[in-house]
């Protein structure tokens, strides 16, 4: 299949100041100094103490240059064993639709999704529905009122869940407010079943599983067959890392193309922030400063975690109990501040 190179109109470059200042806010230039390599061993092996004391906590994986320098498991499953990785599927899923315009599967970000979804257009649908693009989708600006939080088991018990989701009212114009909904992701592994003819699972087997060297194993799919979009992909934290270090490395994995130029780019580039951590969003990926430090991530419930701070080569991986608990314990914002206040100054200061 011929490859395309990644064009689409709309695509950002990094910018100077970091991509934060994209979204406005200012950024002091900062003055080059040479990188340095490995992690601090006392300040390492502190963070390691804090983060085995975290109760919910499973693993850790700690790599800088490519290298992993720590991975621990503290309790729970293993660092090869296949887990529940909740919306950090968001961002494996956005990687399978950069993969699929490369392969022209779909032509760009800009390619209006209703061929692929106006045969589930509610009667009578709004008119915006024609307007929805695919980059709509991946940076959550569809504008459709959210299938997420209190709104997520109709959405889930409902007969046929691309219905139920285009179905949501507008909240806002398509390409205005981001506004959180695995209902919107879901829609993308809907467009990416139609558009190829195959299933989201096998793309992700191709784009990723296979070049990266990874185990994919299946998820669950909606009541017609279409894979979850956006929630409930098992990923070991294995294979996580290299994920994670596929971003670092600009879509190459071993000098090997696995993603399309500049794909990574326009991922980072903020789209929109979220109303309540203020973190921006690019295109499956949550993006905010840590340490004086740009730092990408994936977010799954419960605190699993991909962290990507590429002025620092380091990228970490964190897998905590996934079971139902109370949003607003302090895990999620714990492993923040284990990756702000400890990882981060143990790789700035170097071996």
């Amino acid at each position: 299949m011929k490859r395309r190179h990644f064009l689409a109109g709309g695509v950002g470059l990094a910018v100077a100041g970091g991509p934060l200042a994209a979204c406005g806010q200012s950024a002091a230039p900062a003055l080059r100094t040479p990188p340095t390599q490995g992690l601090d061993p006392a300040l390492l092996a502190a963070a390691l103490e804090q983060a085995g004391a975290l109760p919910r906590l499973h693993a850790l994986i700690v790599a800088r240059d490519g290298q992993a320098l720590a991975d621990r498991v503290f309790r729970g499953p293993g660092l090869e064993v296949p887990v529940n990785i909740k919306s950090a599927s968001k961002s494996v899923l956005t990687a399978v639709a950069g993969v699929a315009i490369w392969q022209g599967i779909l032509s760009s970000v800009d390619q209006s999704v209703a061929p692929f979804l106006s045969d589930r257009f509610p009667a009578n649908p709004d008119p915006r529905l024609a307007s929805l693009t695919l980059g709509h989708l991946l940076s959550m600006r569809a504008g459709l009122g959210s299938t997420s939080g209190a709104n997520y088991g109709a959405w889930v018990s409902s007969p046929d869940w691309v219905r139920h989701a285009l179905a949501r009212p507008f909240e806002s114009d398509p390409g205005g407010t981001l506004i959180y909904s695995t209902g919107t992701s879901h829609l993308t592994s809907a467009v990416l079943t139609k558009a190829s003819g195959r299933s989201t699972l096998a793309l992700t087997r191709d784009a990723l599983g296979e070049p990266l060297g990874i185990t994919v194993p299946s998820w669950p799919a909606d009541p017609q067959g279409i894979y979850f979009g956006g929630n409930d992909m098992r990923l070991s934290p294995r294979a996580l890392l290299a994920f994670g270090e596929l971003y670092r490395n600009d879509g190459l994995h071993e000098g090997r193309r696995v993603l399309p130029e500049g794909w990574v780019q326009t991922s980072w580039e903020p789209r929109g922030t979220s109303r309540y951590t203020g973190d921006g969003h690019g295109y499956g990926w949550w993006i905010r400063r840590a340490g004086g430090h740009d730092v990408f991530y994936a977010w799954g419930y419960g605190g699993q975690m991909v962290f990507v701070v590429p002025g620092l080569n380091l990228t970490v991986v964190m897998t905590s109990d996934p079971s139902p608990v109370e949003q607003r314990d302090g895990h999620v914002q714990r492993l923040h501040a284990l990756l702000a206040d400890g990882l981060i100054p143990a790789a700035e200061r170097g071996a």
